[in-house]
């Protein structure tokens, strides 16, 4: 009888080792993501750096300090790129958010608001379901709301990705909030208030 459970179990654990390796993974390079948003070439590189409110505002969205003095982003056009390691459980994922400014549809023009949201790479043993489109897709076309913090949309969440899930929401509204301080000009950024922030410069 010990030996049966003995054959059997080892088959189930490797199993669950299985499926634990599967869903940590580099599903995009940081290169990639950015040949992606950008047809043309890759814009230079530039910094963003953190003053008081905006680490204040940091604050606000993750709940803890924010680590760091300055946040690189690219831009061209009316698109921004920004990429983010975010702590799901125990270990950073890896997020691209892009953000687009005065996006006409119909007769409507709205700006920064957000293009698309994708998962560069995932280093936890569970929560990857944050990578599909079923989930990835719903941020499209969200800004943020007149608190500056919250998104003006509802993100359903993924039974068992809870942690993942919140990881995600918190990269996308404060990468709405940085693109409305490096282009304090867009609409739909709190109707047109501008928060005093930082200072953005090109890396060299």
């Amino acid at each position: 009888m010990y030996r049966i459970s003995i054959f059997y179990l080892f088959p189930l654990l490797a199993a669950l080792l299985s499926s634990s390796a599967l869903a940590r993974g580099v599903y995009l390079t940081p290169e990639a993501f950015l040949q992606q948003t950008f047809s043309a070439a890759i814009p230079q590189v530039q910094s963003f750096w953190l003053k008081t409110p905006d680490r204040q505002r940091a604050k606000d969205i993750f709940n803890r300090d924010y680590r760091g003095l300055r946040i690189r982003y690219w831009s061209y056009g009316n698109k921004s790129a920004w990429i983010f390691d975010e702590i799901g459980k125990t270990r950073p994922i890896t997020i691209g958010v892009v953000i687009v400014d005065n996006q006409t549809t119909g007769n409507k023009t709205t700006g920064n608001r957000i293009d698309s949201v994708s998962i560069l790479e995932f280093r936890e043993s569970r929560g990857d379901e944050v990578r599909y489109p079923f989930f990835t897709g719903q941020f499209v076309g969200l800004a943020l709301q007149q608190n500056g913090t919250d998104l003006d949309g509802a993100v359903d969440g993924i039974t068992g990705a809870t942690l993942s899930v919140r990881a995600v929401t918190r990269v996308a509204r404060f990468a709405l909030y940085l693109n409305g301080q490096v282009h304090p000009g867009t609409q739909g950024y709190l109707n047109g208030q501008v928060i005093p922030g930082g200072q953005s410069v090109i890396d060299e």
